[in-house]
């Protein structure tokens, strides 16, 4: 916050052009698994797809996240260039770039539809009490509107998300 406050200020007072923003959580991200309790969002996608286990550190399949694909981000951030800058006020330059809300079952569900139901065995849950309480302090839904009214997009579904996935695994 402190940031977005002295980027917001720099830009009212002139001495940069600037806009913030607010990023879901990017799901299905390449490469390996790391530390972050968000890795499982990409994890239980990724590794699957690969025939690899992945531990989903949380029992509730109603556990709902805010997340866009990389393809929306990159296409979100170029969209970015073009915003023009007198588009919002000198004193609000804060955006949350949109995206979706997605359950761990929909999340799996659409494993199953796009990778195939044997890649959901793959998949195993245990929940991590320390992971747990950090889960559960994140906000699961933002508001759209200013993003939207910029121009920005979101995703049509996760299912689009594990295609994208799923083509870039196909292309390499």
């Amino acid at each position: 916050m402190m940031c977005e406050y002295l980027i917001n200020e720099y830009h009212r007072r002139g001495w940069l052009d600037a806009l913030i923003f607010r990023l879901p959580t990017i799901s299905v991200r390449a490469g390996k698994p790391t530390a972050a309790a968000s890795s499982f969002l990409s994890g239980m996608i990724r590794e699957p797809m690969q025939g690899l286990p992945c531990v989903i550190p949380i029992e509730n399949r109603a556990f709902k996240h805010w997340l866009c694909s990389p393809r929306m981000l990159i296409q979100n951030l170029v969209h970015a260039l073009s915003v023009a800058r007198d588009s919002l006020p000198d004193y609000d330059r804060v955006v949350n770039l949109p995206g979706i809300g997605v359950t761990v079952q929909d999340m799996m569900d659409s494993l199953a539809r796009v990778g195939g139901e044997d890649k959901l065995k793959y998949l195993s849950e245990k929940e991590d009490p320390l992971v747990k309480p950090i889960l559960y302090s994140w906000p699961t839904t933002f508001d759209n509107t200013k993003g939207f009214g910029l121009g920005f997009q979101k995703d049509d579904s996760f299912d689009d998300i594990v295609r994208d996935f799923k083509a870039t695994l196909d292309s390499n």
